[in-house]
Formats: structure tokens, sequence, C-alpha cells
């Protein structure tokens, strides 16, 4: 029996006997806890120490896919030069139309343009008897049409462009009468006069690069009603001076009209180097040929090249040539 049942028991017999026991208002005494009452009690968590609350478990959901915004196109810092196109000349085509061409076997005619040419690139890599001014720009012409000034101004570029370290660029700057494309087999194509009208010196859109690796072709362009005005212009002036300084080891050979049919010519003269005139046998009068010479007598050089003379010793058809210094 423990204490309390004890205590209990003592104040029944109490009152059994008579005897007055006040109640008490206090509670009873806690009762005594035994050891195997005891359990442990964990430590608390100190209140002044912020309890942890684990983070709410957010359910990640994939966002609609949406297209990706387009590039923003990069900031050009220079022009982009459009590359010239590329033209294959056909070999076969070149020797029905009886010009020179790479690899062909040795002919009268390639030989006769290796002497016409050695004065010209001479002068042109200022290797002759004097310093000449642009002459790097040699001009092809005649006084009258159909002397075979175009021939000879095709046959002469390619001639040069098989020497091993000269680069050409045959310009067909006959704008009333174009026909080196025609002769090479290819179809029009822009040139030189749309270049001219938009008052441009860039020609990289409008060369014609060939399989003939060192020459390039400049068509003479779209056909114009104020083509003098256009090879007399600020722009073409610009142009010439471009293309005679922009590659030193550049030749140009310009194509140009009759000198007694147009103006266009007498135009082109004032700034080339030189000028090769051309000149049928028994086909042209001394009369045309000296009125034709006053018109470029102020080119420094100028070379006379006799087309079409028979020659006794093979029965056929050659080339004649001779060259001087001023008028």
């Amino acid at each position: 029996m423990n204490l309390i049942e004890q205590a209990a028991k003592r104040l029944e017999e109490l009152r059994l006997a008579g005897v007055e026991v006040p109640e008490s208002t206090h509670t009873a005494p806690a009762p005594v806890a035994r050891h195997a009452d005891i359990k442990p009690v964990p430590n608390p968590v100190p209140t002044s120490m912020p309890v942890p609350v684990p983070a709410p478990v957010v359910e990640k959901v994939a966002a609609p896919s949406r297209p990706a915004p387009a590039a923003a196109p990069p900031v050009l810092t220079e022009p982009v030069s459009i590359k010239s196109r590329h033209i294959n000349l056909q070999m076969e085509q070149l020797a029905a139309a009886g010009l020179i061409y790479p690899n062909a076997p040795r002919s009268q005619l390639a030989d006769e343009f290796r002497v016409i040419k050695r004065p010209l690139i001479a002068n042109a890599m200022g290797k002759g008897a004097a310093p000449v001014k642009n002459g790097n720009l040699i001009m092809v012409t005649s006084a009258l049409p159909n002397e075979g000034k175009s021939f000879t101004a095709a046959n002469l570029a390619i001639s040069i462009a098989m020497e091993l370290d000269k680069t050409v660029m045959l310009v067909d700057a006959d704008v009333a009468r174009p026909s080196i494309l025609k002769m090479l087999g290819l179809p029009p194509a822009p040139g030189l006069l749309d270049v001219l009208v938009a008052e441009s010196n860039d020609l990289s859109g409008v060369l014609l690069r060939t399989n003939i690796e060192t020459l390039t072709i400049l068509p003479s362009g779209t056909p114009h009603v104020r083509a003098t005005e256009l090879l007399a212009s600020d722009a073409m002036n610009e142009l010439l001076e471009e293309m005679a300084s922009r590659y030193p080891d550049r030749i140009i050979i310009f194509d140009s009209p009759p000198l007694l049919v147009t103006t266009e010519a007498r135009v082109l003269a004032a700034h080339m180097g030189q000028i090769v005139m051309v000149v049928r046998a028994e086909g042209t009068l001394q009369s045309d040929v000296r009125h034709a010479l006053s018109a470029i007598e102020e080119c420094p050089v100028k070379m006379m090249l006799l087309n079409q003379v028979k020659s006794s010793k093979h029965g056929g058809y050659g080339y004649g040539y001779g060259y001087g210094y001023g008028a």
C-alpha cells in the first residue's frame, strides 16, 4: 500500500471514530512517479531559434513551346562586294571564230600577235623607251567599221593573257555596236554603261571571269541614248583612274568605236596611254587614215596595224604592223 492509500485509510478511520476532519481546498498532491513511469522527454527546441519550415514542393510545368525569335541581322562594318560571274569560253568556238586560244597548236596568227604585243606590254609595264602615263590602258580602234578592230582587240587580249605574269581585262567599249560577247559566243550582259549610269566605279557585279584564268571581260552593257555623255562624264574619268591604278600587273584592252563614225572613240582616246589603230589593207583610204590619226594625236603612243595583208609566201592573209611615239 502506498502512502496515498494509507493517508486516505487513516482519514476514513478518523471520520468513523467521530473525529471531524475538515475538507481541504487543496488538490491532492501529485503522485510521485516511479522510475518505471518516467519516460524521457526530448529536449525542447529553444524558442529563440526559428523552427525550419520545409519549402513547399512546387511542381514544374513546362512552358508552352514558342518559335524562337528571328536572329537580328548582322551589323555590316564594310560593304559587301558582289563577286564577278564566271563564264566558260569554249575553245572550239574561239577557234571557229578565228581567234587564238591557250594550248592551241602553233600558228602564224599567234606568232604575229606575239610580235604585236611585245612593245605594248613593255610600255604598259614602264619598260619602254620612255615612261607612258596610263600605259596599261590600250585602245584598239580604226578609222571606219569592218576593218577588224574587234577581232584584233580579242586576239590581243587573249595573247597577253597567255603571258605568265600578266592579267588582262577586255572592255567592249563600242557601245553603239558591241560585238565582243557575240564573237566569244556569250549572251548580252550588263556592263560598262550600267556602271556609269549608277555613277559607280565598282565593276565587281558586271565583270565576267573566264576559264582563261588571267582574262576578264567587261561587256558594253545596256545601250543608252546618252552613251557619249556617259563616256565623257566624271564617273568615267574616275572609273578609268581606278582601272589604271588598281592592279599594277593588269593590262586593259578597250575595243572602241571607229574614230570617223562616232565621237565615243575620241572621248576614250583622251584617257589612253596607247592606241592601236587597225587599217584594212587595200580597203581604207589614206585620207581617212590621216583624218583618224589627227583625232588621236595627243595620245603618247600610237601603233598602226595593217590588217588582211595578202602574203605571197603563204598565199593567205596575215598581219603587218608598225609603231612609233608621238604624232
